[in-house]
């Protein structure tokens, strides 16, 4: 006889099986009912945490983004940041990559989606990350204290973003990444002084 699961075991198997619907189907095919037949468990047991499939999906997103952050610690801001634009770079083109490229396209048409984007864009694990590299320049004594900045933080991201959008490929020439590094982030950082 099975044990129910409940708390965080079962929000675990719920983001988990959200999360490999959204790899295998995209957002568009993501529905409730695959979710929780994955999970094992019901719908009811869905909508208490998440009161729809936008708010379940974002999770599902962010729990594939927890686990998959890169936290680099090269010595250097350049070479930190550099880390971080390379390897979101292969992010944008793998199967993780290809979630969040549903999400998006979804959000054009799904206002509560687009909704929860922008609503979480702030505390976004990538800008966390992105903050605690500052954080670490600062410690070293290569950026101002000032530079610790969400805006700070988040821009190298959305110019990668910018170029995924302005381009329509998957992946961006490391030639850009340094360019985003050398000619844009590292300015900014020196000049928050």
């Amino acid at each position: 006889m099975s044990t129910r699961r409940r708390g965080e075991d079962l929000e675990r198997a719920i983001l988990h099986a959200a999360a490999e619907e959204l790899r295998e189907s995209g957002y568009a095919g993501m529905t409730m009912d695959r979710v929780a037949a994955r999970a094992g468990t019901n719908k009811n047991a869905i909508y208490r945490r998440w009161p729809h499939r936008a708010a379940l999906g974002i999770a599902a997103y962010r729990h594939l983004s927890d686990a998959a952050m890169p936290n680099p610690d090269t010595g250097t801001l350049r070479g930190d940041a550099l880390e971080m634009l390379r390897r979101a770079n292969e992010t944008w083109s793998s199967p993780h990559g290809a979630v969040l490229r549903s999400l998006l396209a979804a959000a054009t048409d799904d206002a509560a989606l687009l909704d929860l984007m922008r609503e979480r864009s702030g505390a976004d694990t990538m800008d966390r990350a992105w903050l605690t590299m500052l954080e670490r320049a600062v410690a070293r004594g290569e950026a101002p204290p000032t530079a610790v900045h969400p805006r700070v933080a988040a821009m190298p991201m959305m110019l990668l973003r910018a170029e995924y959008a302005m381009s329509g490929i998957p992946s961006v020439p490391d030639e850009v990444l340094i360019d985003i590094v050398d000619e844009v982030f590292l300015p900014l950082v020196r000049g928050r002084a």
